[in-house]
């Protein structure tokens, strides 16, 4: 079972993980602008993949 210690330290390292990712793709992404190029497409397009498989899998 979880306990409140243990929900409270996954939650926790959930978003430092989450922070440390985003600072590395940003400083990673100010370095080479070259390999970044046309990244927030993709992010928008796996976005709506997934509400789109979502809305599928709640009105079926």
């Amino acid at each position: 079972m979880f306990t409140t210690g243990r929900i409270i330290f996954t939650i926790c390292f959930i978003i430092a993980f989450a922070l440390y990712l985003i600072w590395a793709y940003v400083k990673d992404a100010r370095k080479q602008k070259q390999y970044y190029k046309g990244t927030g497409y993709i992010l928008l397009i796996l976005i709506g993949i997934w509400l789109a498989f979502f809305a599928f899998v709640k009105i079926t």
